[in-house]
């Protein structure tokens, strides 16, 4: 059940122990989470996947998940702050988060500069790295850091690893690392601190498309070796 502050339009609603729906400005909603994996399903949800099977209401702008929160745009000329807290509150979860997005394939070729070290610390071969990496399937989380960048997540974690002590001043676009609990590919050359351990020469974005971003929020990610 919700518990209803007096003014959601004022001061949100709140869930105990699932989701908080903040106010932001007069045309946004945060709703924070308590994980990563409630996010996902959330936002998948929220954008048609959902369990309820609730359409996305005229008048909401976008929908950005984060690490453990979704932001919620809205046009406030076209729908009430009272009615998007409704459709907050009415979401349902995505039951089969996996199954929910596209299925998007990146070729990689692995031997990145911190593949042997990346195996030392995980106590497996260069192989077996490749081989768990390339057999998981990878859920993109939400985007950040940079157009195109993308945090995937999968269902276990025998390929978490530290990110680097010292970040690389510039990091070449399309490498493919591994920092924490996400893999991810650079769509840019940049500054990164990710154990780098492949390279792919896929677009992960191209302005000049319609939907610039390869991958999106939901889409299931599989790593092919080449």
């Amino acid at each position: 059940m919700w518990r209803l502050h007096p003014s959601p339009e004022a001061l949100g609603s709140r869930d105990s122990g699932t989701r908080i729906i903040l106010p932001c400005g007069d045309s946004a909603f945060l709703v924070e989470l308590p994980e990563l994996t409630a996010v996902v399903a959330y936002y998948r949800g929220l954008t048609g996947a959902g369990a309820s099977g609730l359409a996305v209401p005229p008048g909401i702008i976008d929908v950005v998940p984060a690490a453990r929160t979704v932001l919620v745009t809205f046009d406030p000329g076209t729908i009430r702050p009272s009615e998007v807290c409704d459709w907050l509150q009415s979401a349902e979860p995505a039951r089969d988060v996996v199954s929910s997005g596209r299925e998007v394939t990146i070729e990689v070729s692995y031997g990145g500069p911190d593949l042997t070290e990346t195996a030392q610390f995980l106590r497996m071969s260069e192989a077996d790295v490749v081989k768990l990496h390339t057999s998981s399937e990878w859920t993109a989380a939400f985007s950040g850091f940079a157009p195109g960048f993308v945090y995937l997540v999968t269902s276990h974690e025998r390929l978490r690893v530290p990110r680097r002590n010292t970040p690389r001043t510039a990091v070449p676009a399309g490498s493919v690392g591994l920092a924490g609990e996400f893999s991810g590919v650079y769509p840019r050359s940049s500054p990164g601190g990710w154990q780098l351990i492949g390279i792919t020469t896929a677009a992960l974005w191209d302005a000049s498309k319609a939907e610039p971003a390869l991958i999106r929020p939901g889409d299931l990610v599989r790593f092919v070796e080449v």
